[in-house]
């Protein structure tokens, strides 16, 4: 597989599924949960995907297994990046743009956590970017380390279980609709961006004061 074929899976919640069954989802939640490049990688989709393929019988592996198992990758993710935060983080603040980092992430995230402090490790799971920096920013701030486990364990349980079982609930009352995922995939994209980007806007107009 070239580099692009390899992008393109990564991108695809269904293939990947399919591809790496729950080994890849746990990687990729971990990933995302606190590796500064894991932002280009999707979450809400592709746990709400996961709990609905498990559902309708298109991924077989026990909804309680899913529920545990990504609840501690979505932890150990955020905690790795808590303590690359409070080891490393600060080079990402002079570190180049490239494909796998934006800085635009970075300040945005930043607002986020500043604004909302542990809170922000509740409410940012729900957040593409913001779920991936937070913890890191949390780790360059010094942030109080029990406070960061209890909101990490509560913030990433809520959200591994509400994207979940909003997938496996749909596609047990409504199994037809396994069969219009893409579109499924889409709202969700769409629905998670929308505060990402009202929260750029806001901190560039605030900096532009």
């Amino acid at each position: 597989m070239s580099i692009s074929d390899i992008y393109h899976l990564l991108r695809d919640p269904e293939q990947i599924i399919q591809t790496g069954g729950l080994i890849l989802i746990l990687l990729i939640i971990f990933t995302e949960n606190g590796v500064f490049f894991g932002c280009l990688l999707p979450g809400d989709t592709l746990l709400f995907t996961a709990g609905l393929l498990c559902s309708t019988g298109h991924f077989e592996v026990s909804i309680y297994l899913l529920l545990v198992s990504i609840s501690a990758a979505a932890f150990l993710g955020s905690s790795f990046g808590y303590y690359f935060g409070k080891r490393a983080g600060r080079t990402l603040l002079n570190r180049k743009e490239n494909f796998f980092y934006k800085r635009k992430y970075m300040d945005s995230a930043q607002a986020f956590f500043e604004r909302h402090g542990g809170f922000a490790l509740i409410m940012g799971r729900f957040l593409p970017i913001i779920r991936t920096f937070a913890p890191i920013f949390a780790g360059m701030t010094n942030f109080d380390y029990p406070k960061f486990v209890y909101y990490n364990i509560l913030g990433g349980t809520i959200w591994v279980f509400l994207m979940l079982l909003a997938g496996y609930f749909l596609g047990l009352f409504i199994p037809e609709s396994a069969a219009y995922i893409e579109y499924l995939i889409l709202g969700i994209v769409i629905i998670t961006w929308i505060p990402v980007i009202i929260t750029y806007f806001k901190e560039r107009k605030r900096l532009q004061k």
